[in-house]
Order: C-alpha cells, then structure tokens, then sequence
C-alpha cells in the first residue's frame, strides 16, 4: 500500500471512529478545514507511526508544520529511510 493510500485510509477510519464529517481528500484541502480536530491528528501520527514506523514530527530537528494534505503526505514521503 502507498504511503499516501496509507494516510488517506486512516484518515478515513478515524473519521468515522470519532464521528467526523471530512471534507474530500484532496492535496490542496488545509487540515483546519478538513474536519479532524487535535485528537484525531494526534490518532493520526501515532497509527501512522506504527505502520510507517516514522513520526516525522520528531525524526528532524527542523520543525515544520503542514498546512495542506499534501504537504502533509509529502511530508511522510521524504521520511528519512
């Protein structure tokens, strides 16, 4: 499974775990307007951990944020290897 059919599945499964309404998943969709609060991001990068094994929030100690779901993606593909 691709990295990105990884991210779009469990964002998928944790909006209907925490009865989300999501916007459609598209790269220029901005996480604040997607339907995920904090919790459901924090679900996110932690099942993404475990099935990636990387958290690329913590795995460089250039702090970045994504503001869209693509960067966020594409964040998760440059993942060191």
């Amino acid at each position: 499974m691709s990295i990105r059919l990884t991210i779009t599945s469990q964002i998928q499964n944790i909006a209907a775990e925490q009865h989300k309404k999501i916007a459609p998943l598209d790269d220029k969709l901005l996480l604040s307007e997607s339907g995920l609060d904090s919790l459901c991001f924090a679900i996110l990068v932690a099942r993404l951990e475990d099935e990636l094994g990387v958290d690329p929030f913590t795995a460089s100690e250039e702090v970045y944020f994504p503001t869209t779901l693509g960067e966020f993606i594409e964040l998760y593909e440059r993942r060191p290897a």
